[in-house]
């Protein structure tokens, strides 16, 4: 299972330039080839601000719709995870929601974290994927 990071989805579902047609091409790959994906309640908070601020109703759709999927799955922020994402920030130095992702992709079982975020390449806990 892949933990996606907020802005993977952002560039896909915004159709942020070229990073879109990245975006498009390492998930449709993955869920071809039977990956299952996996976000939080932070990714989807994350997402969500941007077309609510805007109030973008059809942007919201497709964010919410996206969270909808069957092979997406919505891993818990527990207290196992709080307590991971508090020593990753500790250790590591890396923000609180980057924390909060990277203990969320871990305690839920993920094999691989996508992202796009070379600061988070270093993480030792998770196989840390940078968007090819």
């Amino acid at each position: 299972m892949t933990y996606l990071d907020s802005l993977i989805l952002i560039y896909l579902l915004d159709h942020v330039g070229h990073f879109q047609s990245r975006a498009a091409n390492r998930i449709g790959a993955g869920t071809a080839a039977g990956e299952l994906l996996a976000v939080s309640d932070l990714t989807r908070f994350e997402c969500r601000v941007g077309p609510i601020r805007a109030r973008d109703v059809q942007r919201l759709s497709d964010f919410d719709g996206f969270f909808l999927q069957p092979d997406v799955r919505l891993v818990p922020l527990s207290g196992a995870v709080f307590d991971r994402a508090t020593m990753i920030r500790a250790d590591h130095g890396y923000k609180l929601a980057d924390s909060l992702h990277l203990a969320a992709a871990v305690e839920s079982g993920c094999d691989r974290f996508l992202t796009n975020d070379l600061r988070l390449a270093r993480f030792p806990g998770i196989a840390v994927e940078i968007l090819p």
